[in-house]
């Protein structure tokens, strides 16, 4: 009973049963801000989450892209170099042919006989000459000396000319290429240290119209293109190439000036190019491996940009590579000395 009556005296005066719940609303009402609360940073932690993981996805996206573009721009550097590499050989390919169109007429044929004899007794030696010329000014040709005075290098020849022999020319011609006659030249500087020589033509008539040869202004480097321009063989070697029916008619005449003169009348005065690598440079020589043999003494050597590096002088017998020629650089006093002197 007691128990019981306890409970009725907590009942509210008023009788009303629905009151009973008010004192619990302010408790539930903490707890449902509470709870939203939470919500709220929790969904703002995982969109904050996933903005994160959308900026690392750009990021990882637009990284290859990135590092793509470098090989992309080597690769096109390559296929430049690539390509220019190719042109380049192209040129150099095509060199003894684009010299031999520009410049063919310009570099002539020279044929010469000399006698070598004491005075007031007749020559011990008279021999034929052949060799190489071109066109390095108005009138002027470079050659070698010993085109120029055959007797130079000569053994039999030097060791009678110290003994108090002269050497002589009693002919020295110039055969050009088109033209059907040949053209008399004469020795306008002879270089004293190397072989080389300036000629100059007596009828100016004769080259008018033909180019003058480009000559190079930088020292040449191992390693580069050559081309060499000359006539090889000399007149056997012209012959050689002729058609059949000529060739049958001059083969035992190839050392005669009448067998080149009529090269010349058939327009068969036609120099040969042959094209190889600089092998060394070694003081005013260069060693190539373009082959050349008697009478291609005196042509012009190109480099791959068509312009003169030397004059080809002379061969190693039993060495391919062991062409001999004159750096253009040892020209230029010459040609100066030739120039003034006319």
């Amino acid at each position: 009973m007691a128990e019981f009556e306890s409970a009725q005296q907590i009942e509210p005066s008023n009788g009303k049963s629905g009151s009973v719940s008010e004192p619990a609303a302010p408790s539930a009402t903490n707890e449902s801000n509470a709870v939203c609360e939470s919500w709220q940073y929790a969904i703002q932690g995982v969109l904050a989450f996933v903005m994160f993981l959308g900026a690392l996805a750009m990021v990882q996206y637009y990284r290859p892209v990135a590092k793509q573009a470098s090989p992309a721009d080597d690769l096109q550097k390559q296929v430049h170099e690539l390509t220019a590499e190719i042109e380049q050989l192209k040129q150099e390919q095509a060199m003894p042919a684009t010299v031999l169109s520009r410049y063919r007429n310009s570099i002539g044929y020279v044929y010469g006989v000399y006698d070598v004899g004491f005075p007031n007794q007749r020559p011990a030696i008279r021999a034929r000459s052949s060799g190489t010329a071109f066109l390095v000014g108005k009138g002027l040709l470079a050659t070698n000396r010993h085109i120029a005075e055959p007797w130079y290098g000569d053994t039999e020849s030097e060791a009678m000319i110290e003994r108090g022999a002269e050497g002589s020319l009693e002919t020295l011609v110039i055969f050009f290429p088109g033209s059907p006659t040949p053209v008399n030249v004469g020795a306008a500087a002879i270089s004293k240290t190397a072989d080389l020589a300036i000629l100059k033509v007596q009828n100016l008539e004769s080259v008018r119209g033909l180019p003058i040869l480009p000559l190079a202004k930088s020292a040449s480097t191992p390693g580069e293109h050559v081309t060499v321009v000359g006539y090889p063989m000399g007149i056997a070697g012209m012959v050689a190439k002729s058609p059949s029916a000529i060739y049958d008619r001059l083969a035992y005449r190839h050392n005669d000036i009448s067998a080149a003169s009529e090269l010349a009348a058939l327009s068969l005065i036609r120099p040969s190019a042959t094209w190889g690598h600089l092998g060394d440079v070694v003081g005013d020589k260069l060693i190539y491996d373009a082959t050349t043999a008697h009478g291609g003494s005196g042509g012009p050597v190109f480099n791959s940009s068509g312009e003169v590096i030397g004059v080809n002088s002379a061969f190693m017998d039993g060495f391919s590579g062991g062409t001999i020629g004159i750096s253009i650089g040892a020209l230029g006093p010459l040609l100066e000395q030739a120039q003034n002197s006319r």
